[in-house]
């Protein structure tokens, strides 16, 4: 029988195939280390049958107060006032915290000396005039993120708080409120993926344009994008390459598709150098309606032994839940459920309001996160597209 010599020449072409991918075995996925799951164990949290510290809240226009609130409460502090000059922010505090009283002015909770600290989500402007107020009446301060939006603003906050000794924490949350997160400083200070050499954060967010106050839209009164939302990133990149000096090599931001707001900004994005590692930021306002949460926030943390990528709040491929983390090293690629992993920035604090120490977070840090995004926001190169 004549033979067909298109099949034969297909025979051949697949066998030449089949024998090259096994003389380079390296193509092969399988052969490359494996896939586990690992759930965080859930540990005993102390509880305190009386008060640790007496705390306060001036100013609450943004959301974030609550998380704040929760934080100290859980490290035993008692929330004893509060005061807004908005009334409707007023009455939606006090049916969340009906224990506490409302005070008649800011005056009355800075006189008051059983308050050892204050909180606030005031205006983003308005936060650090505010925490010298508390600093020099003798009392400790933590803010919402931005807790400065100017570099004048820091230049005045570090000389009050080096004369009178006080705390000024910045809240941030994307760390201190991430479970993932908390979880990957304990792996990278165990030397999980050995020496850091770079972080990447990500930090796009939901516009929500109909929900948001005046002030949201106000360059002047939020501070911009990147020392507003970048925050988040500056204060990461600081901890997970243990930086304590760094540069802003370049950013950027822009306006690239909301001109009916003309002093917002939707986009920016920052490259930074430190000298204990490289970051790059990018931060925005384009979260699509489509995505379940308020924004997919990520983190890479790249090590000479493997990396870790962090989905704060939401796996698209997937998972339930927010705070997964994912570990790549020489052996296998790991997640980790952090679901019950424990957040210590709110009892660190009240520790550190009572022993007068920096367990939570060194002061110089906090200044440096903000310095960074601010001189950031200043010195970015403004960008426009046209399309």
């Amino acid at each position: 029988m004549k033979e067909n010599t298109s099949d034969r020449r297909n025979f051949i072409k697949n066998s030449t195939a089949a024998a090259g991918l096994m003389a380079f075995p390296f193509l092969n996925n399988n052969n490359f280390g494996s896939y586990s799951t690992e759930i965080i164990k859930a540990v005993s949290v102390p509880t305190y049958d009386s008060p640790r510290i007496k705390f306060a809240v001036i100013g609450m226009n943004h959301n974030h107060i609550y998380g704040q609130v929760e934080a100290v409460k859980k490290g035993g502090g008692q929330l004893v006032a509060y005061y807004a000059k908005e009334a409707n922010l007023i009455a939606d505090f006090a049916k969340r915290y009906p224990d506490a009283k409302l005070a008649k002015d800011e005056k009355e909770i800075l006189e008051d000396k059983s308050i050892q600290l204050v909180l606030s989500s005031a205006i983003a402007s308005e936060r650090a005039p505010l925490g010298i107020r508390v600093m020099k009446a003798g009392k400790d301060f933590m803010s919402d993120k931005p807790g400065i939006t100017s570099l004048e603003q820091l230049a005045e906050v570090k000389k009050v708080q080096k004369a009178t000794s006080r705390i000024f924490s910045i809240m941030y949350s994307e760390r201190f409120e991430n479970k993932a997160t908390v979880k990957a400083g304990e792996l990278v200070k165990a030397g999980a993926i050995g020496n850091v050499i770079q972080t990447i954060g990500l930090g796009p967010h939901r516009m929500n344009a109909k929900t948001r106050p005046e002030w949201f839209f106000d360059k002047d009164l939020f501070g911009g994008i990147i020392t507003d939302i970048a925050s988040h990133q500056f204060d990461q990149f600081l901890y997970f390459t243990d930086s304590k000096k760094a540069d802003v090599v370049a950013s950027q931001i822009g306006n690239v598709h909301h001109p009916q707001y003309p002093k917002f900004e939707d986009f920016g994005d920052v490259m930074l150098r430190g000298d204990g590692g490289m970051g790059y930021i990018r931060v925005d306002w384009f979260t699509p309606d489509g995505l379940k949460t308020w924004g997919d926030g990520r983190l890479t943390i790249l090590g000479t032994e493997g990396y870790i990528e962090i989905r704060k709040n939401i796996d698209i491929a997937g998972r339930e839940g927010g705070s997964h983390l994912f570990l790549v090293d020489n052996k296998e690629t790991k997640h980790f459920d952090c679901s019950a992993q424990v957040l210590p920035y709110g009892p660190q604090l009240v520790d550190d309001v009572l022993n007068r120490t920096e367990t939570a977070m060194s002061q110089e840090h906090c200044f440096l996160a903000m310095e960074l995004a601010l001189k950031a926001q200043k010195n970015a190169q403004r960008i426009s597209l046209k399309k």
